[in-house]
């Protein structure tokens, strides 16, 4: 199998180190905007060779656009332009929505299957890039019914060799879902970021202060703003509907903390706990 990799950042640059560790691919091809991500990946051996972003598309069995969903907006069209009735070309972005309507009437549909891999970290480039970083994570693979079934199956197989278990959703709907497990996380991250930054100036404090609590919490404050600005931009409605609900609840402690309720602040807490039943299934 030769695979070609369009981005080589984290999720691009992990996916090639477990591929090629696991013997799925045989050779591996990388683009990359960047000539220092590129440069490196083939120095330690994420990538074979360097390419042109035309010699990727034209080498790789399984074409892997792992760019910004902005980027990947543009760049998909170019790839599907190119292929031949045998590749395979999947994006990994965690938008859904705006990627299959933009290649859904594409003579080369069938060879694209819209993927989401449910990993990552607050890191980026492919220094990033960690072994086993997938193992045990769900991959959501959208609007499959628009791809063909071998394409479908070969990816699932690709998948399956990292170690991740598919689900199947309508793209729009990943869209709903992503917005509140994922997208929410990280805009409380950077607002609370934000928050003790503006609070807090003496910066040597923040850190002999920051517990276990704080650092988990605000960890996602350090993702890369090239690849989370699209993302919302990609996902506004969702998101504004999801950042509602989320000030509603803030409003509603604060309410209960003003007025000393402190029953109904064990209520709001115990309320809270429920979610253990669901993130132990």
């Amino acid at each position: 199998m030769k695979l070609s990799i369009i981005g080589l950042g984290l999720i691009g640059g992990s996916m090639a180190l477990d591929l090629r560790k696991r013997h799925f691919a045989d050779r591996i091809f990388g683009y990359d905007k960047s000539p220092v991500n590129q440069g490196y990946a083939k120095q330690v051996g994420l990538i074979d060779e360097e390419m042109t972003m035309d010699e990727v598309i034209k080498n790789g069995d399984i074409i892997i656009v792992a760019v910004p969903v902005g980027a990947a907006l543009k760049i998909l069209p170019q790839v599907l332009e190119k292929i031949n009735e045998n590749q395979i070309v999947i994006d990994i972005c965690s938008t859904k929505a705006t990627i299959c309507e933009r290649v859904k009437y594409h003579s080369n549909r069938k060879r694209f299957v819209a993927c989401h891999p449910m990993a990552g970290t607050e890191n980026s480039g492919p220094w990033s890039a960690i072994s086993g970083m997938f193992d045990g994570k769900a991959v959501i693979m959208c609007d499959t019914e628009d791809s063909d079934e071998k394409a479908v199956q070969e990816v699932r197989k690709m998948f399956s060799v990292l170690n991740m278990n598919p689900m199947f959703f309508n793209s729009v709907n990943h869209d709903v879902h992503v917005a509140y497990v994922s997208h929410i996380s990280h805009i409380s991250s950077f607002a609370l970021a934000l928050t003790v930054l503006e609070k807090e100036k003496n910066e040597k404090n923040i850190f002999n202060l920051a517990s276990g609590g704080f650092s988990s919490t605000v960890r996602l404050a350090k993702s890369n703003a090239e690849m989370w600005v699209p993302i919302f931009e990609n996902n506004k409605e969702n998101i504004l509907t999801v950042l509602n609900t989320y000030i509603e609840k803030l409003q509603d402690f604060k309410r209960l903390l003003e007025n000393e309720d402190t029953v109904g602040i064990d209520n709001y807490i115990f309320n809270a706990n429920k979610i253990k039943k669901v993130l132990n299934k």
